[in-house]
């Protein structure tokens, strides 16, 4: 179903009921890429998927950057009269749901943040980061989708997902090219590491259940995942074995029972 909150009209998906969970999705997926995990919440809770900005089936009237869709995102809590919901991001969509909790602390009930960061600390390192950013939204929008995605997939990030059965490797790729070029190149121009703001210094303030999740051979991720953890009071780190960047799409029913066991027990201590 479609939500217009200022200007975008949001595409998102509700699934059972009960406590509310929140999916945010990373760069080139959409709220799609977490169908399997939906079915393995637990009774008892409501998943919401939604297309981020520039992506899927999400119309945006304007660029957005984090700051913006935070507000958003608020927006439509507010709508389903949602004062807490858990978070749950992949990437992109990690750095996403981090800034919507330092953002609004007091609407997050826990966070779940798989191979995601708190973008960079170091100014030259996010000036450089933007201008490899816009490099490739130049090569999106002169290219074509198709250029890309065929680019995309074999950077050495997504290697490991070249072992994943050949169905599931083509959902992949039919979701990555149902992106408009201008939308895949307005995300890394707005909400891209290099530009959002570095929430190094804000992590030592989140005071709800964080989980941290990284791959094992993800050795860039584990290291930034292992770093956050020391700076999180309230963080727990799962470091996946046999497990890339996208552990919700590589091993999913682990991903799902890890996820489960601990929305469970946020939810069991809320009420003790």
């Amino acid at each position: 179903m479609y939500q217009t909150i200022n200007n975008t009209a949001y595409w998102y998906e509700l699934k059972g009921d009960g406590v509310p969970v929140v999916y945010l999705h990373g760069f080139t997926g959409t709220g799609g890429t977490w169908d399997e995990m939906t079915r393995q919440l637990p009774e008892n809770f409501l998943s919401l998927t939604i297309d981020l900005p520039g992506h899927g089936r999400t119309d945006s009237g304007a660029p957005k950057d984090m700051e913006g869709f935070s507000r958003d995102l608020a927006r439509l809590l507010d709508y389903y009269q949602w004062q807490k919901v858990h978070l749950i991001g992949y990437s992109m969509g990690g750095r996403t749901a981090l800034s919507f909790a330092i953002a609004y602390p007091d609407r997050v009930k826990s966070l779940t943040l798989e191979s995601a960061s708190p973008g960079l600390s170091d100014e030259s390192e996010r000036e450089d980061r933007r201008r490899k950013d816009e490099h490739l939204a130049s090569r999106i929008e002169n290219d074509g989708v198709k250029a890309f995605v065929d680019f995309w997939e074999n950077i050495p990030l997504f290697q490991s997902q070249k072992k994943l059965p050949g169905n599931v490797r083509e959902k992949i790729h039919t979701e990555r090219l149902s992106h408009s070029r201008e939308g895949l190149a307005q995300s890394l121009r707005y909400m891209g590491t290099g530009s959002q703001p570095s929430w190094w210094d804000a992590l030592q303030s989140l005071e709800v259940p964080v989980l941290l999740l990284a791959g094992e051979s993800d050795e860039k991720f584990t290291a930034i995942n292992q770093s956050m953890k020391k700076l999180i009071p309230t963080a727990e780190l799962a470091v996946v074995k046999d497990a890339g960047h996208a552990i919700h799409v590589e091993l999913p029913d682990i991903f799902g029972k890890i996820v489960s066991e601990f929305l469970k027990t946020v939810e069991l201590s809320t009420y003790q």
